[in-house]
């Protein structure tokens, strides 16, 4: 049955994601989401609403994602033209928080993004991770807590927003 699948009809987004082994799901707003786990991704989606947000996808890196995986992640987000922040949400007990980061720090450099990203990541390694994202050369904004980040990312978005409708870069 796996043979059939006609790769051509879906979302290239999605394409992507199945190739890098995440999971993905396109939505409408604005906050590109980058989680691991799909409670904490479901978590993420609701508190962004809860704060006047719209998360603009569900993608999931899972417990074991290496920094490559992190990089797809953020292709994929990047790649969505209504993504205005992206909201980093990481629990580290599998999934070490340094390894998240050096994905991050990949991902700002090889796509020289332009998106602000917010992260928030606890648990294994986090003061590694912390020590990674303070002394990159991105404006990285970390936060200690989910609702903290999610404001952020909220205000961040509305900002951005409000730049393209003005034509302002």
């Amino acid at each position: 049955l796996a043979d059939l699948r006609d790769w051509s009809q879906e979302d290239p987004r999605d394409v992507a994601a199945s190739k890098a082994d995440l999971n993905y799901i396109g939505l409408d707003g604005s906050i590109g989401c980058l989680v691991n786990g799909a409670g904490l991704a479901m978590s993420t989606m609701d508190i962004i609403k809860l704060h006047g947000g719209a998360p603009a996808n569900f993608l999931d890196v899972g417990g074991g994602a290496t920094a490559h995986q992190v990089t797809q992640a953020f292709k994929i987000i990047s790649s969505d033209n209504h993504v205005n922040a992206i909201l980093v949400n990481i629990f580290g007990g599998i999934m070490r928080c340094d390894v998240i980061a050096k994905g991050i720090i990949a991902a700002a450099e090889q796509l020289n993004l332009k998106i602000p990203i917010v992260v928030r990541l606890q648990g294994t390694e986090v003061e590694a991770a912390k020590t990674a994202i303070s002394e990159s050369k991105f404006h990285i904004l970390a936060c200690d807590d989910l609702d903290e980040a999610a404001k952020l990312a909220v205000k961040v978005a509305s900002i951005v927003t409000l730049a393209k409708e003005a034509a302002v870069e």
